[in-house]
């Protein structure tokens, strides 16, 4: 089902400006790989699209593109990518799409410049640095800004934005794939993969569903393998309940709360919030969880008035009839000012607190448990969630002990 939803951007993404090769600087570039036959393909959009003196980059030996590409030319609606080359053999190695979720979370200014990307925001907000656990050692990957709206992704129609939906998202970023395999050929008949977290889970399974259905036509074919979700919204209903259980079972909200909501709130019925007892109630859930980290309840909120900029502890981010479910960006310090959070994130200390991650393995599903992890998993256990990764890829199961 395709739910309706308001549509808020979760972070405002400033970023310097990326200089790139192409006419305006003069530079010509005819140097590269074609990871089929040794030399890449050198069309004008791979030229354009290089990023050749990014601010505070680290210094590596990859390569990597950002830019536009048009999904719809009639409506003038554009989606921004940032593409990174595996670190090494990145003609052996697969194609990764990632999608944050919310709806509206950057996959540029969140997922790989906060997550699993190879440069990470400084504490300073004003350079980069290198991530040592970055997804890209085990796969080329591809971060997409989707829908329109988020981050720099656009549309120069403004009803474009009215009509903005699941199905909507998900068309998009299938036209997006088939015209971005038309600058990038070489990744066309690559070993591809989906990954996504949190209301990606409605994202990712949606396009690999169309991306199934279509590939019935071979000219449409996108090899896609398998798909992988962290912590996902999958049902609006299911969820609800449980945000409320979680909630009373960590001392939250009452009893006497949590009682009122299983009396009188059914959220898989067509208007869930006619009932003015389950209205009042889960306002003073909503309320509650206005005072802490949603996704991560013991971690302190920013308190500091140093900051020049307006954090809000709870962002909206999907619309249930008339109620808004809450989604925050958790899992790590909003000031950037994580020192507890970097020590226990230390493999050594790690080892010594003998932290273990758990998993468990079904007929076809391993579901692993990140323990002591917030939301967003890599923010928390970089060296683990890489681990789940490359376990992911290779179909193996995940390591029973840590390695070093």
């Amino acid at each position: 089902m395709d739910f309706l939803w308001k549509l808020i951007v979760c972070l405002t993404l400033v970023l310097n400006v990326v200089s790139v090769v192409g006419a305006a600087t003069g530079k010509h570039w005819k140097w590269g790989y074609d990871f089929n036959n040794g030399l890449i393909n050198n069309s004008p959009e791979n030229e354009v699209h290089l990023v050749t003196a990014l601010p505070g980059q680290p210094e590596v030996e990859f390569r990597h593109y950002a830019g536009y590409v048009t999904v719809d030319d009639k409506n003038g609606r554009a989606l921004f990518y940032w593409f990174y080359e595996a670190m090494t053999s990145p003609r052996e190695k697969p194609l990764v799409l990632w999608l944050n979720g919310g709806p509206g979370c950057s996959s540029v200014g969140y997922g790989a410049t906060q997550e699993i990307g190879p440069f990470l925001v400084d504490t300073d907000g004003r350079g980069l640095k290198f991530n040592p656990f970055s997804w890209n050692k085990e796969a080329n990957m591809l971060f997409l800004e989707s829908p329109i709206g988020v981050g720099f992704s656009y549309s120069n129609t403004s009803t474009d934005y009215n009509n903005l939906g699941d199905n909507f998202t998900a068309n998009d970023a299938y036209t997006f794939l088939h015209k971005w395999f038309l600058k990038f050929p070489s990744y066309k008949t690559r070993t591809f993969y989906i990954a996504g977290e949190s209301y990606a889970g409605k994202y990712v399974p949606q396009l690999a569903e169309l991306i199934h259905d279509k590939n019935k036509d071979p000219s449409l074919y996108i090899p896609l393998k398998g798909i992988l979700l962290g912590n996902p919204e999958t049902s609006t209903a299911e969820d609800w309940s449980g945000l409320v259980d979680y909630a009373w079972s960590h001392a939250v909200v009452s009893d006497e709360t949590h009682k009122i909501i299983t009396k009188n709130c059914v959220f898989n019925s067509s208007d869930p919030w006619s009932n003015d007892a389950c209205n009042k109630a889960v306002d003073e859930v909503l309320k509650q969880y206005k005072e802490i980290d949603i996704y991560s309840l013991y971690t302190s909120l920013c308190i500091s008035n140093s900051l020049n900029w307006n954090y809000k502890p709870t962002q909206v981010m999907m619309n249930l009839s008339s109620k808004m479910m809450p989604r925050i960006m958790g899992g790590f310090d909003p000031c950037l000012d994580s020192y507890a959070n970097t020590f226990y994130n230390k493999l050594d200390v790690q080892k010594a607190l003998h932290v273990s991650g758990w998993y468990q393995e079904y007929d076809g599903l391993t579901f692993a448990t990140f323990r002591g992890a917030g939301h967003a998993v890599p923010c928390f256990k970089p060296s683990e969630s890489l681990a789940l990764f490359s376990a992911f890829l290779s179909g193996q199961s995940l390591p029973s002990m840590r390695s070093a």
